[in-house]
Formats: C-alpha cells, sequence, structure tokens
C-alpha cells in the first residue's frame, strides 16, 4: 500500500494519487472518472472491494497540481472528540466556554460532537470569517482517522485494523456561538471551519507512539504535544463509537486537540482576517490555510 495517498485536481479533473515526497512527484492511480470524483474514499473502495491497488499512471510533479481535501465532501458528519488531552481539558474548563465543566474537566468518556461535511477544506484554502455571525474564532490543530473498513461493536484490539490512514484537520470554531448555544455543532461546523490534508498516511506508515502535533499562528508556535498524551486512544475512540453506530469506509474521526488554543490564553488570541494558521504532525506533512473576511 502506498505511504501516502492525495486527492488532487489536473485540467479541471479530480484525480487520486501515490505521493513520492523524495521526488515531489504524485502518480495518480488508474481509475474511472466518476470514481476518483470522490477522492481518497474511491480508492478505500476500490481496495475493499478488489485484492489487488489499481495500477498507477505516470508520475507528475506535485507543483503541477492543485491538492483538494483527501475526501473532499465526506458521505456524514465528521466526527470529533472533544477535551481529548488533559492539559486543553483544564485550559477548556477555566475558560467559561465549556457546557460540560460541571462533570468534571477531564471526562470520564469521550465527548463525542460532529461537524458538517460542508466544512472541508484543503490546505492553502482560505477559511472564511464572517464577523455578523462570529467575533471569536479559534484554531485547533488534530489528527484525524480515517475509517477503511466498517464495522459495529468493534473491540479496542481489532479497531486499528478498520483504519485506512491519517490526515491533519484544523478544528476551527466560533466559541462565542459555542458558548451561546450550549453545544457544539453551530460553532464548528460554519462553513469552511475544518480544512484537511495535505494527504493521507497509510495506516501501516505512521507511527502514533512517535508522532507529535504541532500548530502555529503566524510561524508563532502555539500548540505543541505527542500523540500518545491522548486521554482516550485511537482504539478506544473507535470502540466506543461503534457501539451501536455502524461505522462506514471513508468515516472521518478527528482525536482532538491540545493544550495552546487561543480561548486559553488571558486574554484569548483569536484569529483575524489575514491570519495563516500550519498544522504539521510527524510523519504526516503540514496543512497551512489563511483566513480572509467573507466577502
Amino acid at each position: 500500500m502506498p505511504v501516502r495517498v492525495a486527492t488532487f485536481l489536473l485540467a479541471g479533473a479530480r484525480q487520486v494519487g501515490a505521493v513520492d515526497l523524495d521526488s515531489r512527484t504524485v502518480a495518480p492511480f488508474a481509475l474511472p472518472a466518476g470514481q476518483a470524483a470522490e477522492g481518497v474514499l474511491s480508492l478505500i473502495e476500490a481496495v475493499e472491494t478488489g485484492p489487488i491497488m489499481p495500477r498507477t499512471l505516470s508520475s507528475i510533479p506535485l507543483s503541477e497540481v492543485e491538492l483538494e481535501a483527501p475526501i473532499p465532501l465526506p458521505r456524514r458528519n465528521i466526527f470529533c472528540v472533544g477535551k481529548n488531552y488533559r492539559e486543553h481539558a483544564h485550559e477548556f474548563a477555566r475558560s467559561g466556554f465549556d457546557s460540560s465543566a460541571a462533570a468534571g474537566a477531564v471526562p470520564k468518556f469521550p465527548i463525542i460532537f460532529s461537524k458538517l461535511p460542508e466544512t472541508v477544506v484543503p490546505t492553502r484554502a482560505d477559511v472564511l470569517i464572517d464577523p455578523s455571525v462570529s467575533t471569536a474564532i479559534d484554531y485547533e490543530g488534530e489528527l484525524a482517522v480515517i475509517i477503511g473498513k466498517g464495522g459495529r461493536a468493534i473491540p479496542p484490539e481489532r479497531a486499528l485494523e478498520h483504519v485506512f490512514g491519517y490526515t491533519i484537520a484544523n478544528d476551527v470554531t466560533a466559541r462565542d456561538l459555542q458558548g451561546r448555544y450550549s453545544q457544539w455543532l453551530i460553532g464548528k461546523s460554519q462553513d469552511t471551519f475544518c480544512p484537511m490534508g495535505p494527504w493521507v498516511a497509510t495506516r501501516d506508515a505512521f507511527d502514533i507512539g512517535s508522532a507529535a502535533i504541532r500548530c502555529f499562528v503566524n510561524d508563532d508556535l502555539r500548540q505543541h504535544a505527542p500523540i500518545s498524551l491522548l486521554i482516550f486512544d485511537i482504539p478506544t475512540v473507535i470502540s466506543t463509537l461503534s457501539q451501536g453506530i455502524t461505522l462506514k469506509a471513508g468515516d472521518i474521526i478527528a482525536t482532538g486537540t491540545p493544550v495552546g488554543v487561543g480561548i486559553g490564553f488571558d486574554p484569548p488570541r483569536y484569529l483575524k482576517a489575514g491570519d495563516v494558521v500550519r498544522v504539521e504532525i510527524d510523519g504526516i506533512g503540514t496543512l497551512e490555510n489563511r483566513f480572509a473576511e467573507r466577502a
């Protein structure tokens, strides 16, 4: 299986390909255009239904393609885990925006919410701020899991068998909306509020135990933590979600953000038009987006 898989546009046509970082090229898979339209999901389904990986065509320089989010429009809401790093759980509980704080800063069970599919945008795309809706825009760098094999009642010890790979997400949040409605869907699901990419690192090519996540705002390091510090690890999260919910190939799970978000500062450091947020995860790559005011 390829180490990194990207969804991209070439001459206006969507394709999926294997990325070679040494040569800075991408080799498209021989997929019908109708399949490739769903991005990496088309490859997941091709591998699931057939024993052989689709062949690749001639490599193309990455500089000649336009990267898209790995799954440009997910079929279902993105599953998200809240308060999944201890230090972040405490900073969020202190912020006054945490409707779950009465039960304790650190959750006893995974806190699950979701973001709408239309929030997804690729690396380098603008994240749009609408001041008439929110003036408290925050960043949350996260590792995202992409399910490759669906299932229900998945035991933790078998959970990673259901993972296709991993990518980077920025769980952009309107904190004022999050607080106003005492739930997280609206504040998390504003249009363009889930940058994702730049590509997927396949399961066997990513070491959860050694990888760290870093998030920069205008080159200022705000977040930095080993992913191994997750309160509820990835097998636990997958197993929890699958108890009564059938997970499907292509489902995306954002696993939580570490300490250092804007709301954790005094005063809060919210994002404004012109800011650039860069999220890096060892073994995957870099997701970078500029924030701009909606016209």
